[in-house]
């Protein structure tokens, strides 16, 4: 296996089976930076940045997330401090359940609940909307508030503690679009499919978790 490395740092994209993890990887690339997908529970728990996106539906991504003995790796990984980022699904799974398919547990690192969009929208929410800037943070450096990112999805996070809303858009209700605790920073949207902004995104957040370019 190829091992990530910059500066002797180790960015881990994890793989569950999902797609949109080469794209990913690929926006990485673009801003400077190497990472490599892995399924490897050793490898993600040793990595210096833990990356988890994803599409799809959160309780299959859960089940495999158990199934590939990643889920208590995951756990470690914020436990430890360590930079963790989250992607649309991948943001979805950090709560304590979704409605998505029935009832499922997650993660239960961000208390609150998945629910689906209101009735009466097109529903999957997909394509461009903008980006209600809650706090201040390095990972907004030199991006405007309101500017555009791009959404698929047909469910959304409710979190129990409003403070970790980092950004909203408005698609029927106020949806959490980026929640950040700690050193836990995830997106509803796709950095990766959001052009230049997306990718100052990117920049900004590894620049932040690694230092350098």
């Amino acid at each position: 296996m190829v091992l990530s490395v910059w500066r002797d740092k180790l960015i881990a994209v994890i793989d569950y089976g999902a797609g949109n993890l080469r794209s990913v990887v690929n926006a990485i690339a673009r801003v400077g930076y190497e990472a490599h997908v892995t399924s490897d529970a050793d490898t993600i728990r040793s990595a210096d940045v833990v990356v988890l996106p994803g599409v799809g539906a959160a309780g299959d991504t859960m089940n495999s997330l158990v199934e590939l003995g990643i889920e208590k790796v995951i756990h470690e990984v914020v436990s430890s401090g360590r930079p963790f980022l989250a992607i649309c699904i991948g943001l979805q799974v950090l709560f304590s359940a979704t409605e998505e398919g029935g009832w499922h547990e997650c993660l239960g690192i961000l208390p609150g609940t998945v629910v689906r969009l209101p009735d009466g929208l097109k529903v999957p929410h997909m394509g461009w909307n903008q980006l209600e800037q809650k706090i201040s943070h390095p990972i907004f450096d030199g991006i405007p508030d309101g500017t555009n990112f791009y959404f698929v999805h047909s469910y959304h996070g409710v979190p129990e503690d409003k403070s970790v809303i980092a950004a909203t858009t408005e698609y029927g209700v106020s949806v959490c679009a980026m929640a950040i605790k700690d050193n836990v920073v995830a997106t509803q949207f796709h950095p990766e499919k959001s052009g230049e902004y997306g990718l100052k995104m990117y920049a900004n957040y590894l620049k932040t978790v690694l230092g350098g370019r």
